[in-house]
């Protein structure tokens, strides 16, 4: 039962941050000239590279705090500070230069093939959802709390894949003002998530005394 609490407490923030409904629009923007299927590869392919370098950011989190000197308070708080201004941002049914530049966009739109780049990284394994998963594999109590992480990062790629083919395939159109209310609520997700990676990184630097 624990471990389905925390499987349900790292996963709904993390498919928030990824948000893969949000990124269709987006995706079909940068590939106007491919058909269904060729754009379902490419979904197919984003999100293994999305699932594969958040599975990578989680292993190694702790060895690039120790390599950079960074403390495990200190990222936290940063994490924290990126979710917060990624909600924003979702709050007003918009999507920030944090996940992607106008650049980046630009540039898909110029590739025949945005698998990798940048629909796996940055438009979905964004830096909101890398910090998320190095503070979720830390945080994480056991190897039972630890293999739960990486559970639920391949789940969540696996149902991000899922949002593309129901998107291509069983919706003709998006509707957006769905897409906005939908967004808006990930957004509080998002501001939530942010508030508690501060809040937990304030009380492990020892500048707060919180029961959390």
């Amino acid at each position: 039962m624990a471990l389905l609490r925390f499987a349900l407490l790292t996963s709904v923030p993390l498919m928030a941050i990824i948000n893969p409904l949000a990124a269709v629009p987006v995706f079909l923007a940068m590939t106007p000239n491919d058909d269904t299927e060729a754009r379902l590869r490419m979904a197919l392919r984003g999100c293994m590279v999305c699932g594969g370098v958040l599975l990578v950011f989680a292993g190694l989190g702790t060895h690039i705090f120790r390599v950079f000197g960074i403390s495990l308070p200190s990222f936290r708080i940063a994490g924290g500070l990126i979710l917060l201004l990624m909600a924003l941002d979702s709050l007003n049914a918009e999507r920030g230069k944090i996940k992607e530049t106008e650049e980046e966009l630009r540039e898909g739109t110029a590739k025949e093939d945005v698998s990798v780049t940048p629909l796996g990284v940055p438009l979905l394994a964004g830096p909101g959802a890398i910090s998320t998963v190095i503070v979720f594999e830390t945080q994480a109590e056991g190897l039972g709390q630890s293999l739960t992480v990486y559970a639920v990062i391949i789940a969540v790629a696996a149902l991000s894949y899922a949002s593309f083919w129901f998107s291509l395939k069983g919706l003709k159109r998006l509707n957006p003002i769905a897409m906005n209310i939908m967004t808006r609520l990930m957004g509080l997700l998002l501001a939530a998530t942010g508030v508690e990676f501060i809040l937990s990184g304030l009380a492990a630097a020892g500048v707060l005394s919180l029961k959390l």
